[in-house]
């Protein structure tokens, strides 16, 4: 196949839309199932190549979850704790017995529930059974993998009634060196983004304390190959192998850094007694549940509980979660990974990242208050790489 016609391009009215080869070659791709959009191929593209990224940096499997190209989760295939199969809704499945691929996927799409509704996932290694079963029952436009089982392909036939969307890519394809955009009708030209992540290019340790673990070193480079395909500004938060929160086209740093502190606060939120006790009406979706979660960790939550709202979610209303019990349980989160895309021009962001719980930091340097964010790394005993190296993505 050299070409294929999509239904329109970004939105409905930009047609005629189509993907092909400038070369005339072949496409590194086929689709399985279902008829994939200009922007699932944007997030499909984007995703293998992040996927592929983080299983050649952590000799793991790899999964991500894409939407409106940045991901809203990615992950690496170890195993799932007890809490974390219960926060991401796997723990009515067979979760302990789940393969590599399918924990990354869980990892993938569990950390920001909400952003992932409707997502398209990428996966570095073939989609087996287990993978599958997480996939039928999440809303979500599409996969893309090296290949497919047959009884993966057998269960992912069942959703949208066979209209979901299944590419399968060629694990051997590599693109040009050079690759092209055009934009108003003028061609932009660069060279692709090839920037190795590795141990070499987090050694670079500017502050007092310098003891890195192995867990932080994997960490760091997760959080890089994150922000290689993110869309610019962008700052990720990780721990244990996964994103625990993207701060995502932001044209202020400290704005990016907000937000992914803020996910990955609810991430941890998810975690702590109140919201695990949470007593939810039998029957409501998944997607029911997140959104009532969302708006129970909330401050808004505070004016709507005594008008009634509650009742839609739960069997009884929940106990108000204080902004004093939520600090008490943040002040726990420790060994958190961040890295950032460019450098940090103010120690504010530190300062955030520290109140959710950041310990190793990853970014380029170049500020010319460098010193200053040093010295505030440094107040807080954290441990901050320079990389020297930017990675806007657009």
């Amino acid at each position: 196949m050299k070409e294929l016609q999509l239904k329109y391009g970004c939105n409905p009215n930009q047609k005629p839309s189509r993907i092909y080869m400038n070369d005339g070659s072949e496409l590194p791709i086929k689709v399985l199932s279902g008829k994939p959009g200009y922007i699932n191929f944007l997030d499909a593209f984007n995703g293998w190549q992040l996927v592929s990224n983080l299983k050649q940096a952590t000799g793991l499997p790899a999964a991500t979850s894409f939407k409106h190209v940045s991901p809203a989760g990615a992950a690496v295939g170890l195993p799932l704790s007890e809490t974390l199969a219960k926060i991401y809704w796997v723990d009515d499945m067979d979760w302990k017995n789940f393969s590599p691929i399918a924990c990354a996927y869980a990892r993938a799409r569990g950390a920001d529930r909400m952003s992932s509704f409707g997502d398209f996932i990428s996966l570095s290694d073939v989609c087996d059974k287990d993978t599958a079963m997480l996939i039928k029952r999440e809303v979500s436009d599409g996969v893309i993998a090296p290949g497919y089982t047959p009884e993966a392909l057998e269960i992912l036939a069942q959703k949208k009634k066979g209209n979901y969307n299944v590419i399968q890519i060629d694990p051997d394809y590599v693109p040009a060196p050079l690759e092209h955009k055009e934009v108003f009708g003028v061609t932009f030209e660069q060279g692709r983004q090839e920037l190795a992540i590795d141990d070499e290019l987090i050694s670079n340790l500017v502050t007092k304390n310098k003891e890195l673990t192995e867990e932080a070193k994997r960490d760091m480079k997760i959080s890089l190959i994150i922000l290689k395909y993110t869309q610019s500004n962008s700052v990720c938060f990780v721990k244990g192998g996964q994103a625990i929160g993207v701060g995502a086209g932001q044209q202020s740093r400290v704005h990016c850094t907000r937000l992914a502190g803020q996910k990955a606060d609810n991430w941890w939120l998810r975690q702590s007694p109140q919201v695990l006790n949470l007593p939810f009406k039998e029957g409501i979706t998944r997607a029911e549940r997140d959104n009532a979660i969302d708006v129970y960790m909330g401050e808004e939550y505070m004016d709507v509980i005594g008008d009634g709202n509650w009742e839609r979610s739960f069997t009884e209303k929940p106990a108000v979660f204080t902004r004093e019990e939520k600090r008490a349980w943040l002040d726990q989160l420790t060994d958190v990974t961040l890295g950032s895309d460019a450098f940090f021009p103010f120690a504010d962001n530190i300062e955030r990242a520290h109140k959710s719980g950041v310990t190793y930091i990853a970014q380029p340097g170049g500020s010319v208050r460098d010193d200053l964010v040093i010295e505030c790394c440094d107040k807080y005993n954290m441990v901050m790489a320079f990389t020297g190296i930017r990675l806007f993505h657009h």
